[in-house]
């Protein structure tokens, strides 16, 4: 699919991991992080499109390139999902060993990850609640005493003036 290559590289710069010669993750691991993260941000937001995830097969129909906003928070997503994998890796190996004057600290690594993590968490939170606020979706629920709900029962009647309902 044509929207792989443009989210793998988006993933990849995001997680500063552009070194083609030395790549951490593969690009089969990334899209399949991809495809998770897909999935999680359709059960928390609406979109243009009703998008299909398939996990088995990593695909996603219909083609999501055109939209913008589900691209970029799957691709936030899939940057939280692996860099939550990073620091969960790193604080089981965060340790301080001091043995007289030589001392080895590894502590500074997880927690640097993990205000990386907390940094990426809070703008994937912030784009999926203005998107979620402000979202293509356009929809509301009109009650009678709702403001702006005289202006649609005036503008918008099904009663025609000459005498009776219009028929459709």
């Amino acid at each position: 699919m044509h929207w792989q290559t443009h989210t793998l590289k988006m993933v990849r710069h995001v997680i500063n991991d552009v070194d083609e010669t030395n790549y951490k993750y593969s690009d089969a691991r990334i899209n399949s992080t991809i495809s998770v993260a897909a999935q999680l941000v359709i059960l928390e937001l609406d979109f243009k499109y009703v998008y299909t995830v398939d996990l088995d097969t990593e695909t996603i129909s219909p083609d999501p390139l055109d939209d913008n906003p589900f691209i970029n928070l799957s691709v936030l997503k899939a940057a939280c999902i692996i860099i939550g994998g990073e620091v969960k890796t790193e604080a089981a190996n965060a340790i301080a060993i001091k043995d007289g004057p030589s001392a080895i600290d590894l502590r500074g690594v997880s927690s640097t990850l993990l205000a990386l993590y907390k940094d990426l968490s809070a703008k994937y939170e912030n784009l999926a609640q203005n998107y979620g606020f402000s979202g293509s979706s356009g929809q509301a629920i009109l009650g009678p005493y709702s403001p702006g709900s005289d202006f649609i029962s005036r503008t918008h009647s099904d009663y025609d003036f000459r005498g009776g309902y219009f028929r459709y």
